[in-house]
């Protein structure tokens, strides 16, 4: 069977030009540089770069990749909307765009007139439109305004419309792009509800979209662009995963990099004298542990931090299973949090704690070296601290590491709030913020069966 879309080494750039590469006239043009130089442009973007692939009938194909990689490019490719730059493209079969729906609606005329000129534009006679009118009307839900200036409608009636006659036409192959963001809750259902028939009636569906749950949930393969370029192709659940490990590790640059920066700021010395009875931190996940009231704004910054400083918190980081820094985790992966540690004297007297928090100071867990029964015996020296989760068994997001260091009696030497931020991505749909292993077992007459 002849493939419905078949890409071959594809692709496609697009001409920038700059304001040094504007001219007035012609006149000017020729007398002041050559018109070749004048009509050049003055720099050549590449979106799409030595992409192949084939689409086999009835398959629903799912693009992904982050903004600016080159998706919608490539949608508007197959849909015949733009012509490629180099490489082969070839598309079998009528094609049908949701793709900037309503873009082409003149605002001056009624939405049943745009109906009919859509129509046409996409392939259909005056006869087939007229028949199929009721249907596209009724399915788009605006019998109240068919009638009424296009001016006159919002954004999310005007996708309505345009979705309505895009899958009315009835296409081979349908290209989705992104445009169930827009409109309520119950189109979006019937827009769902509408794809899957078209895949059950063995079209073929380009599908595009940033909900990575409905790409996993609707495609049978899927294609992860970046900057142009293929970097994957194969089972949805493989190539999302790859996706969100990417985009993990970009946030955790991103972390690392705001870390390196809070820790230059934070670590100056914050010699102010304790209060009398001053907040008994110990990073164990209590919540009256405050910071002291609220100083000027030249202070803001050090109320992250508090304490007498008899022992400071030198540093802080995390590390992954092989002993990489890092600040973003799959859950289940393994972290280790590290501490570095100075006195101002020797001393016998300390606890180290840790404490992993939400942005809105939800506490995940805490613990110390004396609630697991470690007891102290000598710190003459800067010295190395690492606690070990062995699972980070935690829900997607982003999570905040307090760390501390106090003496037994919990007077508080050196108090590091949101020490550290890292992110976290779970394929695991389950609620709250734990995700544990689990196992379901059924007997008597309970019978399940496996997705």
């Amino acid at each position: 069977m002849t493939p419905a879309v078949t890409a071959a080494r594809l692709s496609k750039a697009y001409r920038k030009w700059g304001r040094t590469r504007a001219f007035g006239t012609l006149k000017s043009a020729l007398l002041g540089r050559s018109l070749g130089a004048a009509l050049a442009p003055s720099e050549v973007v590449v979106a799409l770069s030595d992409v192949s692939f084939t689409v086999a009938r009835g398959e629903t194909f799912g693009v992904v990749g982050p903004n600016g990689s080159g998706k919608s490019t490539l949608l508007k490719l197959v849909a015949g909307l733009f012509k490629p730059t180099s490489g082969q493209l070839t598309v079998d079969g009528k094609v049908s765009a949701l793709i900037e729906l309503g873009a082409g609606f003149h605002p001056e005329i009624s939405g049943r007139e745009n109906v009919v000129i859509n129509g046409v534009m996409l392939g259909l006679t005056r006869k087939e439109i007229e028949r199929k009118l009721p249907e596209i009307v009724a399915f788009s839900g605006l019998e109240d305004f068919i009638d009424e200036p296009v001016k006159t409608y919002s954004s999310g009636m005007y996708v309505r419309l345009g979705f309505a006659v895009a899958v009315h036409v009835d296409p081979d192959i349908l290209v989705v792009d992104e445009v169930l963001a827009v409109g309520d809750e119950a189109f979006a259902h019937r827009c769902l509800d509408t794809i899957a028939e078209f895949s059950r009636r063995g079209k073929t569906i380009f599908f595009v979209s940033h909900s990575l749950v409905l790409v996993e949930e609707l495609c049978d393969r899927v294609l992860y662009l970046e900057h142009g370029r293929v970097k994957g192709l194969g089972d949805p659940r493989e190539m999302l995963a790859a996706y969100r490990l990417d985009v993990a590790a970009g946030e955790g640059a991103r972390l690392a990099t705001e870390h390196r920066k809070d820790q230059e700021i934070l670590r100056a010395p914050a010699h102010s004298p304790i209060e009398e009875n001053p907040p008994l931190p110990d990073a164990s996940g209590k919540q009256d542990a405050e910071p002291p009231p609220e100083q000027s704004l030249e202070q803001k910054t050090p109320l992250r931090r508090w304490g007498n400083r008899d022992v400071s918190i030198t540093g802080c980081r995390l590390l992954d299973a092989s002993g990489a820094e890092r600040y973003a985790f799959r859950s289940g992966e393994s972290v280790t949090i590290e501490i570095a540690v100075a006195p101002r004297v020797p001393t016998a007297d300390f606890v180290f704690g840790i404490g992993i928090f939400t942005p809105d100071e939800v506490c995940v867990h805490g613990t110390n070296t004396e609630i697991d029964g470690f007891l102290p015996k000598s710190l003459d020296g800067p010295g190395t601290v690492r606690v070990t989760l062995p699972r980070l068994d935690l829900g997607t997001g982003t999570y905040l590491v307090d760390v501390a260091v106090h003496s037994q009696r919990e007077t508080p030497y050196d108090y590091w709030r949101g020490a550290c931020r890292f992110q976290v991505d779970s394929e695991d749909q389950g609620a709250g913020l734990y995700r544990p292993e689990r196992r379901w077992t059924f007997s008597g007459g309970v019978s399940v069966g496996a997705r």
